[in-house]
């Protein structure tokens, strides 16, 4: 077991977090507390400085609050739900920067 007390093997893709997913995720919770829906973490752990909904949905989500699985699909119709909890620890830090191939290498596409 890992440190955090949560052990889930993740079979299908990467072990973190993809940027599309992490995107989706942001964009559909912004979208949610932008219609009324109630903040996942308590105000004292955002900041007196949040009032964007997308920065608040970020956050819900780094801090491990949203109660969500994503469902990862194989083209033969395997799939696997992998809760939010297993692809954080894979490292979604490491996702904020980019990832290690550099699409900004200085080329300019025609």
């Amino acid at each position: 077991m890992s440190s955090s007390g949560f052990e889930f093997e993740v079979r299908i893709g990467p072990p973190r977090l993809t940027r599309f997913e992490r995107a989706r995720i942001i964009g559909a919770r912004a979208l949610q507390l932008s219609l009324g829906a109630p903040p996942l973490v308590p105000q004292s752990a955002v900041g007196a400085g949040v009032k964007e909904t997308i920065e608040l949905a970020r956050i819900e989500l780094e801090s491990g609050a949203l109660p969500i699985s994503i469902r990862r699909t194989l083209p033969s119709g395997e799939y696997q739900d992998i809760p939010i909890r297993a692809l954080l620890q894979g490292g979604v830090g490491q996702a904020r920067g980019g990832s290690s191939r550099s699409s900004r290498s200085g080329r300019r596409w025609a």
